[in-house]
Order: structure tokens, then sequence, then C-alpha cells
């Protein structure tokens, strides 16, 4: 049976490997390569969404917005207007302003317009100027202000953006431009300009330099929360002065264009629909993403292909090792961690997972493993209704699926539930069988514990508990050999021995051990039976004991009588024929005595009580009578100290009558003339109590046990004088049982003895 599960089990893990491997290989290569790059956007504008923080309190807009642009004119404006407008800001005391306007070119109109702006951002002192990369391929040039205003700008910064495959603007590069000195992003040039970045990453206004454009070390931004997320004021508001007098003071002054048709638009995560937002509030989100202490860069392929991994390589285990409810429960789990982790993993470590690879490898792989897990069971329920069907099981009455069902898993599932509860027939018909064996039978494993116990093992054992995954040698620890005293079984598993072995428990019953080994898959199990030998040994014994009786005692008066007659035939001088007659009649007597005891006691432990209503105090009375004239003889009073008018009772007239009689005359026999032998009757506890008190010898209490036993006589030898074979107690003790009652002794072992008959009441 092991044999055969390890092939079933064996294709059922191949399965499983080839599942998983099919799916690892699948998202280390989709999460190394980004081949779900659109859903990995999706999770992380999600997380933007959701985790977006308010926007840093000191930054603040100026635009350049349509309402401005009806007010001053067509764009563009005079750079004289600019230089008013920095004047204006700068009269507030900012951190530092930035002028998100290409200034490339020469106003050929107004010249001195230059040298007015100029003057204004060099008396500012803290304004950064914009460069942007100009052509593409081998034409690509930077996009500088004028000489005169670079020169006069604290610090210069790029403002180009990442646009991603989807046309989603997410991040930008933190240093873009010629080698080997690009510049910095515009915020960063911001922050150096305000003296708060570090100033290995500030360029200050210096040239470009020769070498080819590259772009360095790419940011993700962390959009803020708000619409609009930063204070906003229009251009002209600024220049006619109708804004607070502390709008700008230590913030950062970001000016740029807003006007429909002006300047660049982006798409990115905050924005909804179709509404893109401005070139300048692209710049104040990567400000706010810097001065909000975020550093958010996108996880290397190598992380995301381990992430990936890890949760794919969790979930195919849970498929493996968990039934179908909890394969979903952990497959559900795992999807909403790797949920969750790529939505706080940014603002926890300043990592961007791609978790895309990890949820479709989830999603994909419940489904696909439950479709091969069907596939399989389907096959495996065909192999074992085709193995039943070749052990000799015959097809049940309603193995046949019903009429509309054409799904052949559930054609197998039919047939095998018939075939099941065939064998749950079976195993009910064999259980019922085991459990009505007369005698305590016990299924036993490897290890010795009880697997399955019938009722009688269960009487047996004398407990309220199951005996099922018990031990059984703790079963059988009062069970012991009657020759040894050893327990009868001592060691597990049983040793193979020549004979059965025999044991008695606490009652005094014998028992006979019976073993069999047999194999359930592949593992030994013990069958043991324990027979009842108890009365079978009581027969033994009774019959030792008869034949004792026989062979000894009932021998010895005819061996008399036989003396007897040869001593008078052979003696000279013969003794007198009366005297001779008198002997012989004297052994004939105990010879007759003997044997209706013997009969006597037979008689009670075979023949069947024959009931009928009677009355113990009427009953009581007559036995008194009997027993007067023997009292007499011995010259003992015969009282009753207690006898109510009447004693109901149930049982067999003759046995208790002759029950009755033994007890007085043994009393009668063993009290020493001139004293008395008292009798009472009186009820108790639903019993009758008939005691009957002597003025004997008495009986040890160490040998008062021993009263009840057939052929014993504990005062042979001290009054060997007074006649009997000891077998009138024992005729009494076995009557009270079978009458549902019993028989106590009550003795000192010096002054007298009280025997007490009890028997139920009617």
């Amino acid at each position: 049976m092991m044999q055969a599960s390890a092939r079933i089990r064996r294709p059922y893990l191949r399965e499983w490997l080839a599942l998983s491997l099919a799916l690892l290989v699948f998202v280390a290569l989709a999460g190394g390569r980004g081949s779900l790059a659109r859903l990995d956007h999706l999770v992380q504008d999600l997380g933007s969404r959701l985790l977006a923080q308010p926007a840093a309190p000191d930054i603040a807009l100026v635009a350049i917005d349509d309402r401005s642009i009806a007010a001053i004119g067509r764009w563009p404006w005079r750079r004289a207007l600019h230089a008013e407008l920095v004047n204006r800001i700068t009269a507030q005391q900012p951190r530092a302003i930035g002028l998100d306007i290409l200034l490339g070119e020469e106003d050929p109109d107004y010249p001195q317009d230059d040298a007015l702006l100029a003057h204004a951002i060099a008396r500012s002192g803290a304004v950064v100027l914009p460069v942007a990369q100009r052509g593409q391929g081998s034409t690509e040039a930077a996009d500088l202000p004028l000489t005169a205003l670079r020169e006069a700008a604290r610090q210069i910064g790029h403002v180009q953006a990442q646009v991603d495959a989807d046309g989603i603007t997410r991040g930008v590069f933190a240093r873009e431009g010629p080698q080997p000195a690009p510049w910095p992003h515009f915020s960063t040039a911001l922050r150096c300009a305000g003296g708060q970045a570090d100033p290995a990453a500030c360029r200050g206004h210096a040239l470009p330099a020769a070498g080819p454009w590259v772009r360095e070390d790419l940011r993700l931004l962390s959009f803020a929360r708000g619409v609009p997320p930063f204070p906003t004021y229009a251009y002209i508001d600024v220049i006619k002065g109708r804004v607070p007098a502390d709008a700008f003071r230590g913030k950062y002054v970001l000016v740029g264009a807003t006007a429909a048709g002006l300047g660049d638009f982006f798409a990115a995560p905050v924005a909804s629909g179709s509404e893109r937002i401005a070139g300048v509030q692209l710049l104040a989100h990567a400000l706010h993403t810097e001065l909000s202490g975020l550093d958010i860069r996108p996880a290397s392929a190598a992380q995301n292909a381990a992430f990936n991994s890890v949760l794919v390589a969790a979930a195919l285990v849970g498929l493996w090792v968990l039934g179908p409810l909890g394969s979903l429960l952990l497959c559900t789990a795992l999807w909403l961690a790797a949920m969750a982790l790529t939505l706080l993993t940014p603002g926890l470590w300043g990592l961007q997972l791609a978790p895309a690879a990890a949820l479709v490898g989830i999603l994909a792989a419940y489904p696909l493993w439950s479709w091969r897990r069907l596939s399989f069971a389907a096959h495996f329920l065909q192999r074992e209704l085709r193995a039943l069907r070749q052990d000799g099981m015959p097809a049940a009455q309603n193995s046949q699926p019903p009429l509309l069902s054409a799904d052949r898993l559930e054609q197998r599932i039919h047939a095998v539930e018939s075939a099941t509860q065939q064998l749950r027939d079976l195993h009910r018909f064999i259980a019922g069988s085991l459990d009505h064996l007369p005698s305590p039978t016990f299924v036993c494993d490897q290890a010795g514990r009880i697997t399955l116990a019938n009722q009688a093992a269960q009487t047996f054992a004398q407990r309220e508990a199951s005996l099922q995954h018990q031990r059984l040698m703790d079963v059988l620890s009062d069970t012991v050999r009657p020759e040894s005293g050893q327990p009868l079984l001592s060691h597990w598993p049983p040793q193979p021995l020549p004979l059965p072995q025999e044991g008695r428990d606490r009652q005094g019953r014998r028992w006979l051990m019976l073993t069999n080994a047999f194999a359930q898959q592949a593992e030994q199990h013990w069958l043991v039976t324990l027979v009842d030998l108890t009365e079978m040994r009581q027969a033994q014994e009774q019959r030792d004991r008869a034949l004792h009786f026989i062979s000894h005692d009932l021998r010895a008066p005819a061996a008399s009588i036989l003396t007897l007659l040869e001593m008078q035939r052979e003696l000279p001088n013969p003794m007198p024929e009366a005297e001779l007659h008198a002997r012989i009649a004297r052994h004939a007597r105990t010879a007759l005595e003997m044997a209706q005891s013997f009969m006597q006691l037979a008689s009670a432990q075979t023949q069947a009580l024959r009931r009928a209503p009677l009355d113990l105090a009427t009953l009581l009375q007559e036995v008194l009578q009997q027993c007067w004239a023997l009292a007499q003889a011995r010259q003992v009073a015969l009282t009753c100290a207690a006898l109510p008018a009447q004693a109901p009772c149930e049982g067999d007239r003759h046995l208790l009558q002759r029950t009755l009689t033994n007890l007085l005359t043994n009393a009668i026999k063993f009290t020493a003339p001139g004293t008395e032998v008292v009798c009472s009757l009186r009820a108790e506890d639903a019993l009758w109590e008939i005691a009957v008190r002597d003025q004997g010898p008495g009986i040890a209490p160490e040998r008062q046990a021993e009263l009840f036993q057939p052929f014993r006589r504990l005062h042979g030898a001290s009054h060997p004088q007074i006649e009997g074979v000891g077998l009138g107690l024992a005729f009494a003790h076995e009557v009270a049982r079978r009458h549902g009652g019993d028989i106590q002794v009550q003795s000192d072992g010096l002054h007298g003895s009280t025997f007490t008959l009890r028997l139920p009441m009617a």
C-alpha cells in the first residue's frame, strides 16, 4: 500500500514541480525585464494617489495664466516686466526664485530690457534659471540663458522630465546635461540657491561641458495632495501688488506658464482624465519631493525579480501543503501583501517595486493548480475504481450517474461515492460484528496503541473514557500471570509463544490471551483477544473438589464399615452384634450426610431457581421449630430477638429453607452448652437481613474469607468432635448469590460469630 501511495504521489509532485518551474521562470523574466510595465504603473500610481502627502508649506507659484495674458497682452512679454516681477518678489525676501522661462535669445525690440532683468536677477541673489535640451542625437545641445542673465543667476538647473512609455511623467533625473558635469535638476538648483542642498550637488551658473548629453540617477516624484496643491498667484496680480505682503517670505517661488498653449504640459499620476499639469507645477512637485526628504528610486531588475519570485514561490508552496480553501486564502493574502508592500515601500525605504509579475503569477497559480489537481483527481478516481473492480468489488445498484450529468469528474465522483458507501457499509458490518463479540477484543497498531476495541473490551477495562489511542499494556496492567505475578502483557509487540498465556485480574477472573499479527498498509497490527476462563476454571476446581470428596471423604465411611465387618469376621473375640450395627449405622449416616450435602451444593449451583412469593418471617419460624430438637439435645436455647409481622420476599423456598437450616445447625453445633443462639430479622435499605448469633469459639478475621469455600472446616483440628464436611456455608453463600443477595460474617475470633443473610425485598 505504501508503494502504491508513492506511485500515486510521484506524478502529483511532478505536476506541481512543472507548474512551479513555469510560473517562476515567467515571474523572473517578466519582473526583471519590465514586460508588465503598464500594470506596474497602475499599481504604483494608485499608491501615489492613496499615500500623497500635503504640499510643502514653503512653495509658492506665480502663474503666467490666461487672465494675465488677457490683461498684459500676447506672449512674449517684455523682459522689463519680468525684472519688475523679480523685484516685487525679492522685496518679500523669498528663499529662492525659480524663473521657468527660457531666455536664450536677445530681445531685438527692447535690448535694454535684458540689462534690466540681469540687474534684477543679480540684485535678488537667489534666482535660478532653466536650461533645456535642444535637438536629438548628433544635434543635441543645451538651451542656455543669455550670458548676462546666466552670470547674474545664482544657479542653473535643467527642466527635463522623464516621460514613461505610457506617456505619463513619474520622475526626473537628478543630473542631466553634457558629460562630465551635467546640471542638477531645477528643484535641486532651487535648494542650492536657498542654502538647503549639499554643495557638492550644486554647479552654480557654470558653462556646459563638452561631452555627450547624459542622464543620471532617476528619481521618482512624490506628488503633493490638494487641488491646487500649492498656493498660486497670477502674474498680473504680483505686478500690480495684489498679493499679501508675506505671500513669498521665506518660500521657494516658481514662476512659469500655466496658460493654455503656452509652455509644456505633462500627464501625471495625480491628474484625472485628460487633464495635464504645467511644467512649472511639475517642478513644484519635484521640489516638494526633495523638501519632504523622500528619495524614491525604482527597484533594480534583480530586486524586482527576487520580490516577485519569493511571493509566487510562497503561493506555490501553499498550494502543495494546504487544501483548496487554505490555498485560496493564502493566495489572496499574498496578493494583498504584494499590493501593500508596493504601496508602502516608497515611504518606508524609498524603493519603488514593480509587483505586476507577482500579481499575475499569484492570480494564475491558483486556477492553474486547481485545473491540474482536478485533472489528477479525475484520473485517480478512475484508476481506483478500476482497481476496486479488479479486487472483486461489485458495482453498486445505484452506481449510474444522473441522466443529465455530462461532466466526467462528476460521473467518477458518483461512482466513487457508491463504492465508498459499500466500503462504509462493510466497515460498519465488521465493526458491528467485532463490537458484538462476547470476548474482549483489541486491535492495536505497531506502537501498541489501541485503534479499535469492542464493547466487551470497554467493560473489561472498567473505564468510562474511550480506549482508543491508549496503550494496551496499560489497560492490561492489572492482569497478571497466576504462577509468577508478572503482567500478562509485559512487553510490546508480543513475542510468539508456543502456548496461549493465561492471567488473573483483580476480581479473580481468569483470562486466556490470544494474539495474532496482521499487516495493514505495510504496517504490522495486532489482534488481541481475551477469553474468559473463569467459569471453566471454577468448574475444574469444583470437579477436583468432587473427586477429592469422592476419593477421600466419601470413601472413608465405606472403608470404616468394611474394616468393622472384616474385624468382626477375623478377630477371635468379636464385638457384640448390637454395637457392630450401631457403628455401621453411624458410618453409613455420615456417608449419606456427605452425599446429601454435596448434592445440595451442586443443586444450588446448577438447577434453575423456582421463584415464588414467600414470607421470610414465617420461613424463619418454621426453621426454628425444625432445629428446636437439636438445640435441646445440645442444651442450647434458641431465641428470636426481633421478628416483623411479615417479611415479603421472592425466591426458591426450598433452597432458602435449607440455607437457614444450615446457618442455625452450624450455630447450635458450635455453641457451648448452657448458652443460646439468637436470631433476628429486620429491614435495611431494601434488603431483609437475617442474623444468627452463636456463642462458639469465633473465627479469626484473617480466615473469614475461607468460610464459604467448599470442603473447608476451620475448626476441624480444634473441635474434631463436631461433625461436618465443610459444605453447609458454601451452599448458603451460593444460594444467597443466586438470589441477588450475600452472606456476611462478623467475629473477633474469640467470642462467637454472627452470620447475616441479606436478601432483596419483594
